[in-house]
């Protein structure tokens, strides 16, 4: 019985700076980890009634559910945090200021996650939210389930996989991080940082 739905994302469709055939394959991929979150749960099910959870097969299928499960959600933030319809971020705005408070200036938090974006290898680039120190991070997600920093919640992701511009952009990375930064939609990111301040304190 599937635990999870895709996501429809339909609405992305014509972003500037994505064409419709890259769009359309990422969003195929997206729903292949849905699926296959869902067979690992449906397993993970049959072997709990088989007595069989102390076996290799289910320890290595346990390591494996957490990529898949983390490409599910990272790709579901990834897309609900673009919008075709973008506007400049109101740097007034308490996610400015935070920009401000925790990088110096937005143009610094900005040059920061475009750099992070553009490392070499493959992956996904973050801005989180640390509860404990009260500012925010760019980080490096590493094949979807390593270089998460424990208890701080995601508010902005990029995806830098290959898939994610190749067919596009071939091996110019930067121009996609430009496209993919002009797609922001900063009322999520900031609705994502309300919610991750308030629901850590």
């Amino acid at each position: 019985m599937a635990v999870y739905t895709a996501k429809t994302f339909d609405h992305l469709i014509g972003t500037a700076g994505f064409s419709d055939t890259l769009l359309k394959n990422h969003f195929t991929l997206y729903q292949g980890y849905v699926t296959n979150t869902n067979k690992l749960l449906d397993e993970f099910d049959a072997l709990r009634k088989e007595n069989k959870l102390s076996t290799p097969g289910c320890a290595e299928m346990k390591r494996r559910f957490g990529w898949e499960f983390d490409g599910m959600r990272l790709h579901e933030y990834y897309f609900g945090n673009m919008t075709k319809t973008a506007k400049p971020v109101d740097q007034a705005s308490p996610l400015g200021q935070q920009f401000k408070n925790s990088f110096g200036s937005f143009d610094d938090w900005m040059k920061d996650f475009k750099a992070t974006g553009a490392m070499r290898g493959i992956g996904w680039a973050a801005t989180v939210w640390d509860p404990t120190a009260q500012r925010l991070y760019n980080i490096w997600v590493n094949e979807h389930d390593t270089g998460h920093l424990a208890t701080c919640p995601i508010v902005l992701i990029m995806d830098v996989f290959e898939h994610a511009f190749m067919l596009d952009y071939g091996v110019k990375r930067a121009d996609y991080i430009e496209a993919f930064y002009n797609a922001i939609d900063w009322n999520v990111v900031q609705g994502r940082l309300d919610h991750a301040v308030k629901s850590c304190k």
